[in-house]
């Protein structure tokens, strides 16, 4: 795709200071990526008061403090006003503001676009951030053209699993890429045929293409795991947000019904949403305990507590794709995984799949791989889709 680009950093912005989510990491992979090659370039952030356009020089310096080469600076006086964002969220913004190549009120936006920008850039929207009537229309205002990123239409199948405040938003987000998107980039076959279902609905189903999204193995290190814990027997490891489309529930489930000769089931995710009953089972649950909740693992730490386990259990209800599972594979750890056609799209017949309808397949499975732990030397070490594959996909749009 020759021309300029601009990608849109909103939700790199917003997630300052917290731990990745794979939307997170995507955004990431596409910074990274265009910064790396040799087309006119800049990045478009939303912030509570206009827009801030950066060119290749701040979209560097942006990455770097990301990646936390560079610490983020001071908080500005602008970025005090808004209410209940964290400290991390405020220097950030502060940072951007100081890297700007341009400021602009809401309003002239369009303007701002048309003088900057080349006649047909192409704007790159991969975050589900900042999709609104007032952007979308700048883009085609200016002569530009759109490519957004769909991960995932849970909200719109699976309503009971959101907050309920963000479900129209998301519907709405969907709508404007159904009637304003030039192409839409979806990273699984599966999520392109339930958008599109959707789509076909409201009246627009725009030209697009299914790329795979490329998968990055951290480095395993074990002396990074917190210091106190045992890992002398075989364990079980289930890594994601504690939200009920993951379905932890399931695995606390069986592992009361495993009783006190369960083995160690360590559950390594940040607490999401609308999931108090869980958040209380493991509040609650004895000293004595085999279920253990770890959240805030590094990467490395995280990948050692995987590459050594006897299993990585994914009872998920729903997915838009699936790192986790394809990283514990990677590290050439077992996956025992629901019967969901995003896995066996992505995974193939690697892990072992049970739907969560079976209780007794999930149990046989896990006490049989707790008796039989893997031996690394035999492992045949699964390699998911690259970035390079899903750029060569991306970039070939027009």
């Amino acid at each position: 795709m020759p021309g300029a680009r601009l990608i849109d950093l909103t939700r790199s912005l917003r997630r300052a200071g917290r731990i990745a989510t794979g939307v997170d990491r995507v955004e990431h992979a596409y910074l990274e990526q265009f910064l790396a090659d040799d087309v006119p370039l800049f990045g478009l952030v939303r912030t509570p008061f206009g827009y801030i356009l950066l060119d290749r020089n701040g979209m560097r310096a942006f990455l770097d403090r990301i990646d936390g080469r560079v610490p983020w600076g001071e908080v500005d006086l602008i970025s005090r006003l808004p209410q209940r964002r964290s400290i991390a969220q405020q220097r950030a913004e502060s940072d951007v503001r100081r890297l700007a190549r341009a400021r602009v009120l809401p309003s002239r936006l369009s303007k701002l676009l048309s003088e900057v920008l080349p006649d047909g850039f192409v704007y790159f929207n991969v975050g589900h951030s900042n999709l609104t009537d007032r952007v979308l229309g700048a883009i085609h205002r200016s002569g530009g053209r759109i490519a957004a990123m769909v991960h995932d239409v849970i909200p719109l199948e699976h309503p009971a699993f959101q907050r309920a405040e963000t479900i129209e938003p998301f519907r709405d987000k969907m709508r404007r890429i159904s009637t304003c998107a030039d192409w839409v980039i979806y990273n699984s076959n599966d999520t392109r045929e339930r958008a599109e279902k959707f789509m076909q609905g409201w009246g627009r189903v725009p030209p697009a293409i299914v790329a795979h999204l490329g998968s990055e193995v951290p480095r395993a290190d074990v002396s990074q795991l917190p210091e106190g814990l045992t890992l002398d027997r075989p364990y079980f490891v289930t890594v994601g947000t504690i939200e009920p489309r993951k379905n932890h529930a399931f695995l606390l489930d069986i592992w009361d019904e495993l009783g006190a000769a369960a083995p160690p089931l360590f559950i390594c995710g940040s607490r999401g949403w609308n999931n108090e009953v869980v958040f209380a089972r493991l509040d609650q649950s004895p000293v004595e305990s085999n279920v253990h909740d770890l959240s805030g693992l590094s990467d490395q730490a995280l990948a050692a507590l995987v590459q050594g386990s006897a299993g990585a259990l994914f009872p998920s209800l729903a997915e838009g794709y699936g790192f986790p599972p394809i990283e514990a594979l990677a590290l050439g750890s077992r996956v025992l995984c629901n019967d969901l056609p995003v896995f066996g799209e992505i995974l193939g017949n690697r892990p072992v799949y049970a739907p969560v309808s079976d209780r007794y397949l999930w149990i046989n499975t896990i006490k049989n791989w707790e008796e039989s732990p893997p031996q690394a030397q035999n492992v045949d070490l699964f390699v998911g889709p690259s970035w390079s594959d899903h750029f060569k996909t991306v970039l070939r749009l027009r």
